[in-house]
């Protein structure tokens, strides 16, 4: 057991006894107002701003910048105002970093609340952490099988200081297969998995792409994990394009993706459909691809012309979209979706919290969260175990040449959220 793993148990049993002796003595001296600390909430953000996943945050200083804005005069929380104290720190895209900040928002900050985002290298060690310390924490932006599985939770049990929204593999699966659907294929998909932990996730044998996708009609060609950072591919074409792969499908970062990509082209594999997770998502990663990205397809889990309105600046998505490009001469990118949709449940939490200074409070506010936020409905109790998951909508795209950014996303699928209208129909890569 770690030096660490003892501290935390040392403090969690330490609070359970002063917990337990700070309550008797309020039943035998005299009652606490209800909030009479003058101290400001403390809420902890974690996220990778550097490093190879730092396009993840790449709008963290521009929606921090428009949540401080919204509550400059504080949280109201019944006939009260609470200054709201936001502390972030970067995960520098390392898994043990995370781990690491969040340690230290929780036990030196005293955080009342911690918040995270982006894929379970970051959301799961944060989690771990908080869950140990019994500190509440929301999470987004990394499919909840990686980070509910991938944390040790069972359909019997699941954690009780935790909670995650975001879309599922099967989720996700269906989309792939409502675009992959649209021209006809030999119906074998190559399959590309980092070892990593969402690489663990999708290519879980039972309950990711291998376990899945033969219930879909389809079948799976995988040559193996690869590590993250590798510089050649070779024996992963070989392998495709032996067995005539006409579909690629995966999860990697943006920069393990170009240079598959790029060996690819050059080894003379061309299938008709990629459609590819984490690194076909964001304008800034696609951009460095050039010409070669036109016709790469990706999920689209918030776009501008998604339904929703923000529960906490009342800023519909395209509003939000539009407000980013004005300040930073930038495209849209998802991440402004699912990171203003955090904080949204996290400031919900605490303005319902019977005591917004005790966590326990805040952690019952977390668990019965039912809000519509800028990346759709978000209710833990109507997840897949009924509790601790709240599943959001998604819809695939497709990269197209052509616009004010040089690159525009076609949405070609909108089974999961029919409300976001098609805008096109696939293009096979063979016809670009």
């Amino acid at each position: 057991m770690s030096e660490r793993h003892c501290k935390l148990m040392h403090q969690k049993s330490r609070r359970s006894i002063l917990k337990g002796g700070l309550a008797a003595a309020a039943t035998t001296a005299f009652p606490l107002p209800l909030y009479a600390q003058d101290r400001p909430l403390k809420v902890g953000y974690v996220s990778p701003q550097t490093g190879p996943l730092a396009v993840f945050g790449e709008t963290d200083n521009f929606i921090l910048n428009g949540i401080r804005q919204s509550l400059a005069k504080g949280l109201q929380i019944g006939s009260n105002s609470k200054d709201i104290e936001i502390i972030v720190k970067d995960s520098q895209s390392s898994s043990s970093r995370a781990a690491s900040v969040a340690a230290d928002l929780i036990e030196s900050d005293e955080v009342n609340l911690l918040l995270v985002t982006a894929t379970p290298d970051t959301t799961n060690p944060v989690a771990d952490q908080c869950e140990l310390a019994e500190v509440p924490c929301a999470s987004t932006a990394a499919p909840w099988e990686a980070w509910y599985f991938g944390r040790g939770g069972t359909p019997e049990r699941g954690f009780d200081y935790t909670y995650h929204f975001f879309f599922g593999l099967a989720d996700a699966l269906n989309a792939y297969t409502s675009i992959w659907n649209q021209i006809k294929t030999n119906k074998t998909v190559g399959g590309l998995f980092p070892n990593d932990a969402d690489g663990d996730a999708w290519s879980h044998a039972e309950v990711g792409v291998p376990g899945m996708l033969p219930n879909l009609g389809y079948s799976l060609i995988n040559p193996g994990t690869f590590t993250n950072g590798t510089d050649n591919f070779t024996a992963h074409i070989a392998a495709f394009k032996e067995a005539n792969t006409e579909i690629l499908t995966g999860v990697l970062n943006p920069s393990d993706w170009n240079t598959f990509w790029r060996q690819a082209q050059q080894q003379g594999m061309r299938p008709k459909v990629a459609t590819i997770a984490k690194a076909l998502v964001f304008p800034a990663a696609v951009s460095t691809l050039g010409d070669l990205a036109d016709g790469l397809t990706m999920e689209v889990v918030w776009a501008p012309n998604f339904p929703f309105v923000s529960s906490l600046t009342n800023e519909s998505s395209a509003e939000l979209a539009s407000r980013w490009t004005i300040e930073t001469g930038k495209p849209w990118t998802p991440p402004l979706g699912w990171t203003h949709a955090v904080f949204e449940v996290g400031i919900n939490a605490l303005a319902t919290a019977s005591d917004p200074y005790d966590r326990e409070s805040v952690n019952e506010a977390l668990a019965a969260t039912d809000i519509i936020t800028t990346l759709g409905q978000v209710n833990f109790r109507k997840g897949p175990f009924g509790r601790n998951v709240s599943i959001t909508p998604l819809v695939g795209g497709q990269w197209r040449l052509g616009g004010d950014f040089r690159f525009e996303v076609d949405i070609i699928s909108n089974d999961f959220l029919p409300t976001v209208p098609l805008t096109a129909d696939l293009r096979s890569l063979h016809d670009i």
